[in-house]
């Protein structure tokens, strides 16, 4: 469901899809910290629960995220985001490794630009494997989805957690799609259309290869997320 990276009205619970592993993967400056933090608002909003915002500091405050237009930056639901920053791919190893003991499970884990906390140098002095970057973020994915699938069986009905990663890519699709494939339920996709604006579509399923039949078509416009149109 596309538009659930804009801002829209639903109090509905979130489709069973969401609770898992997602992952949102575009080109650079395509607005995804944005599309992120959106998210994260729209999650707080119809749980009623927090959301966890992994990301690297200074980052953010160098290209902080643009809301959609009519969101208040001041509303009481930004209050249930809690910014975390992290250096590397151990921090959120650490961060992962210790879900279990929360006392209250977040609505939503984000992290945004997962891959670039991982160094080709600092995963070679760790592992000292010639695909050493390829085996740490797998390590931390298969880390991260038995956290997220705990929080799941714990909360039962009375509601879900899921993990949302994004990821830059170059071409039409992830450069790691071989690896994100293995750990998430659903994958985003961002693509120019020339004109200054993106589209955002759903490129399948990795458990059933099915894929959503809409897209969002979308522009970064004074400092706002603006969603232009739904489409099928």
């Amino acid at each position: 469901m596309v538009e659930r990276f804009f801002s829209y009205a639903s109090t509905a619970p979130p489709p069973h899809e969401y609770a898992g592993i997602t992952l949102l993967s575009g080109p650079p400056c395509c607005g995804k910290t944005s599309l992120l933090f959106q998210f994260a608002v729209n999650r707080a909003a119809e749980s009623g629960r927090g959301v966890v915002f992994i990301c690297s500091k200074a980052k953010l405050e160098t290209n902080p995220p643009f809301l959609s237009q009519g969101v208040d930056p001041s509303m009481g639901m930004l209050q249930r985001i809690q910014i975390k920053y992290v250096e590397d791919g151990e921090e959120i190893r650490k961060y992962s490794a210790a879900f279990h003991l929360l006392d209250n499970f977040p609505a939503a884990v984000i992290v945004d630009d997962f891959a670039e906390f991982f160094s080709e140098r600092t995963c070679q002095q760790r592992y000292g494997n010639t695909r050493a970057r390829d085996l740490a973020m797998v390590r931390i994915l298969a880390l991260c989805h038995d956290a997220i699938a705990h929080a799941n069986a714990k909360l039962g009905p009375l509601g879900s957690c899921n993990l949302l990663l994004s990821d830059v890519h170059q071409g039409d699709t992830p450069r790691l799609l071989f690896i994100y494939k293995r750990w998430t339920s659903s994958i985003y996709s961002i693509q120019g259309d020339g004109t200054g604006s993106y589209i955002l579509k759903n490129i399948g399923s990795a458990a059933s290869g099915t894929r959503e039949a809409r897209t969002a078509k979308y522009s970064i416009a004074l400092q706002y997320l603006v969603l232009e149109e739904i489409s099928c």
